[in-house]
């Protein structure tokens, strides 16, 4: 039996542990390792919320941490050595920008294996990265032994913006269990909703963030709904955020409260997609956005924006269906074309499960990651 002592203490540093694409990511990995590593999760905010996906089998903790993000960031940076040195672990592994002082503490004699993970930005770094952040990023990344990207887009970022040295990064697309989410829907599983068989269902999961644009996807359904009188439509947002309330707000103005699904978080989306005809993403910044794996798994065809890796990830039938970015009109009209033909939806989706299952099994990504973590695929 292998002793604990023998077993990697991986310590994740991460701005928020709610549900959403890297925390869902992290507690897949978790999952699939078990008890081969043991882990110490730090969320900065506070919120972990994605601990309820961990399985008994996951050894985790979470740190009792107080008062450590008070004060001006030297002696941030000086609590967190401390807190370092105290848990002592083998693997640091810091998320995106809201870690990066956790980096910097640990840049000064690093005392373990350290990769940082970037897996995309918020509202502010949308249209480009922001100088004083990228040289933040340079300095507090500079003794890593690894960046993790999901995406091509953030590769060469890391190579021009970071100045991260290419044997240093590592790209790991993320993967999706393919049969679970080829499994057929439960079709209660979203409250107060029931699929009718003559009604066309588009749908996303994703956080009601600013930079998701949700306002741009139900703008496009409200559009679809007045220009297409002869056929029924729903429109399910699974997820949840402080954009509620502005949603709401808009769709109550359009009058589609009847039509308009808000259910917040799924806590088993791979039982909910099914219900799916369509899958949209209105994105303004993604880099590789899970929820497409997932949804291609579903056999579900998709319509969105070129930003990130979106249109890289589609197959080749789907690709004209994600239109340039920031552009609405296309956008609306790509969905309008979907929605009016269900022969060419059930042929882009079947299309689609094949091209995930081929590019963006779970397996692959298991196998990357087991070398980061040094534990046993």
């Amino acid at each position: 039996m292998t002793k604990k002592m023998d077993i990697p203490h991986i310590f994740h540093v991460i701005p928020s542990f709610s549900h959403g694409g890297v925390p869902i990511r992290i507690s897949y990995l978790m999952n699939h390792f078990g008890k081969k590593a043991r882990h110490s999760i730090l969320a900065t905010n506070g919120d972990y919320a994605c601990s309820s996906r961990l399985s008994d089998s996951v050894d985790y903790s979470i740190p009792d941490i107080k008062n450590a993000a008070h004060g001006n960031i030297l002696s941030r940076i000086l609590q967190y050595r401390k807190i370092l040195h105290h848990l002592k672990p083998d693997l640091l592994l810091t998320y995106n920008w809201g870690s990066t002082e956790w980096a910097l503490a640990h840049s000064f004699k690093p005392t373990c294996r350290h990769f940082h993970l970037e897996s995309g930005f918020g509202p502010e770094e949308a249209e480009s990265t922001l100088p004083r952040r990228n040289l933040f990023r340079r300095i507090a990344l500079r003794n890593i032994d690894g960046i993790v990207v999901p995406s091509q887009t953030l590769v060469n970022i890391c190579k021009s913006d970071w100045k991260i040295p290419e044997s240093k990064i590592h790209y790991i697309p993320n993967g999706v269990d393919c049969d679970l989410y080829a499994s057929p829907p439960q079709a209660d599983i979203i409250q107060g909703f029931k699929k009718q068989k003559d009604v066309i269902v588009i749908g996303t999961m994703t956080p009601l963030r600013p930079e998701k644009n949700l306002t741009r996807l139900i703008n496009a359904f409200h559009d679809l709904a007045q220009t297409t009188p002869d056929k029924k439509f729903n429109l399910i947002i699974m997820g949840e955020g402080n954009e509620r309330h502005k949603l709401e707000s808009l769709i109550a103005h359009y009058g589609l409260t009847d039509n308009v699904y808000l259910p917040g978080h799924i806590d088993d989306p791979a039982r909910a997609l099914g219900l799916l005809d369509i899958y949209a993403i209105s994105s303004d910044t993604e880099q590789m956005p899970n929820s497409l794996n997932q949804a291609m798994a579903a056999s579900l065809p998709i319509v969105g924006l070129d930003v990130g890796d979106v249109k890289f990830m589609m197959s080749k039938d789907n690709k004209p269906f994600i239109v340039a970015k920031g552009d609405d009109t296309a956008f609306a009209e790509a969905l309008k074309k979907l929605a009016a033909d269900q022969n060419l939806r059930k042929k882009i989706g079947e299309i689609n499960k094949y091209h995930v299952n081929e590019h963006f099994d779970q397996k692959h990504m298991f196998a990357a990651y087991a070398k980061i973590w040094q534990v046993d695929n």
